[in-house]
């Protein structure tokens, strides 16, 4: 499938012929599908497991609940803005481009970038945890004990096969996992709540907003906010699914907040069930999953904590498979306008999905993995954690900036005057934008910390110098288009669906503003 290009120009550079693109699978995701997507890469059962324990242990306490409120009621702020993008821009290429439109190309290839460094790295750093729970799990029930490697390849060869078909088969699979994972999660947290609470019954303290600030507040509120990456990846699904117009900014808010409340809720019951003290004392313990095993096991039963730990599998498994998809598409939506390479812009013939970009993703990843094997790395310690950090970091940049790009797209530039408003276009964007800041200043001030035995690496010296370098490349490479090949620099994240098809917009200098030719 190819759509058509209508390029138009400016006094000074003609626009280039426009370019045959070939399309993905319109239609192939509806807004359920569009949700399922985007919350199985936020990974309830993985963040919460993975993130509650240390905020409760070494972060704000039993006001860790309070500290998931306040980052639901920011990334809310933040998701205004970003869905009025939505409504006007469709593109795979999603960050990419809606700070090319809003901030300009210079800003918007080096934040694409970014971006893809972002979620290239969540793939593997999540097949370290898959791998990971996998093992200890396995060795635990069966007494098979295998090399964590054997679990990491085969879930990057499943992944590589269903990624080969229509993101509709892909976005079933992880909708059934999605609700397998939230169910045993919602199960712990009902059955808390319906027996009373734990030692000290049912308190409101958790989610008493003053103590999501108290003890290490910085640790636990990175935490928390890093429990939602990934809830941005809606927008990749424009091009494929129905009414991209009015299912992006429904999908984005449901994940938001429904994403937000559950962790909220989970999290309350899941310390009220082991008790205030009580659940300090295991969260910075030896066994920090007992704050989730401990009430699953006392108010439902041993058997349902065998299936936790099965789902904790799947979960992972489906978060890795949702990142997958992200990265494959963020790949495809640069090479489609003949960056890195053209044939990161091919799609399958019969399923429309980006077969190529996804095949190079699979390869990068693998390749990933493979070197953390050889250099005798642990797959939870080195790999998820410090890919996790890594991808965070570049990726919490990008959010931050395209806070501003809306500012930029509708106030600055002028663009969509009948959608311009004070608040959901200035001043929630503005707000979200400056509390973006704040996230990416937690996270550098508790990097050490959240990389725990990892923190010694080279990997982890390095991590702040790789972000920086690809965003300044991604800038090096904008300003060299613009000089050297001036047709391609204009095509620089502006290739969009546009109704029935795509086109690429007018062109105009990045200090002015971009218009958008309807």
């Amino acid at each position: 499938m190819s759509g058509h290009f209508d390029a138009g120009q400016t006094p000074e550079v003609a626009s280039p012929a426009p370019p045959q693109v070939q399309r993905l699978k319109a239609n192939s995701v509806g807004l359920v599908g569009v949700v399922f997507m985007a919350i199985a890469t936020a990974a309830p059962i993985t963040a919460m497991t993975g993130n509650l324990p240390i905020a409760v242990g070494f972060g704000n306490g039993i006001g860790a609940p309070a500290g998931y409120l306040f980052a639901t009621l920011v990334l809310s702020v933040f998701s205004i803005g970003y869905v009025a993008m939505a409504k006007h821009i469709t593109s795979a290429g999603a960050f990419y481009g809606y700070i090319s439109h809003g901030l300009g190309r210079v800003v918007g290839m080096a934040s694409g970038l970014l971006a893809v460094l972002a979620y290239v790295v969540f793939e593997a750093s999540i097949v370290g945890i898959f791998a990971y729970f996998a093992d200890t799990t396995v060795n635990a029930q069966f007494g098979v004990d295998l090399n964590w490697s054997i679990y990491a390849l085969g879930m990057l060869a499943v992944t590589a096969v269903l990624s080969w078909f229509d993101i509709h088969l892909t976005s079933r699979l992880l909708g059934v996992l999605l609700v397998a994972e939230v169910a045993v999660l919602a199960a712990m947290a009902i059955a808390v709540l319906v027996q009373g609470g734990g030692p000290d019954g049912l308190s409101a303290e958790p989610i008493n907003p003053a103590n999501a600030f108290k003890g290490a507040a910085g640790l636990g509120l990175f935490f928390a906010f890093w429990s939602w990456v990934g809830f941005e990846s809606t927008a990749m699904y424009g091009e494929e699914s129905r009414n991209p117009k009015k299912v992006i900014p429904r999908a984005t808010l449901i994940s938001v907040i429904g994403v937000g409340l559950f962790y909220v809720f989970v999290s309350w019951m899941a310390i009220d069930g082991s008790g205030l003290e009580k659940s300090k004392e295991i969260a910075s313990g030896s066994a920090p999953l007992d704050v989730f095993f401990g009430p699953t096991g006392d108010f439902i039963g041993g058997w349902a904590v065998d299936w936790f730990q099965w789902l904790l599998i799947t979960g992972s498994f489906a978060c890795g498979m949702a990142f997958h998809q992200c990265a494959a598409r963020y790949l495809y939506a640069i090479g489609r306008e003949g960056f890195i390479s053209r044939k990161l812009g091919n799609t399958h013939p019969v399923h429309g999905s980006p077969y190529f970009a996804s095949f190079v993703q699979s390869i990068i990843a693998t390749g990933i993995v493979l070197l953390f094997l050889i250099t005798d790395q642990d797959p939870y310690v080195h790999l998820y954690t410090l890919l996790a950090i890594l991808g965070t970091m570049a990726i919490l940049i990008v959010q931050t900036l395209c806070s501003f790009a809306v500012i930029g797209y509708f106030h600055v530039g002028k663009n969509h005057p009948e959608t311009a408003h004070w608040f959901r276009t200035f001043l929630a964007p503005l707000l979200g934008g400056v509390a973006m800041i704040a996230v990416v200043v937690l996270l550098l001030q508790n990097m050490e910390t959240a990389a725990g035995a990892a923190s010694d690496s080279l990997l982890f010296t390095l991590t702040p110098y790789i972000v920086g370098g690809v965003f300044v490349g991604g800038i090096a490479l904008a300003l060299y288009m613009r000089a050297r090949s001036p047709e391609r620099y204009e095509l620089m994240g502006r290739i969009i669906l546009e109704e029935a098809g795509e086109r690429v917009d007018d062109e105009q200098p990045d200090d002015a503003p971009v218009s958008v030719r309807s």
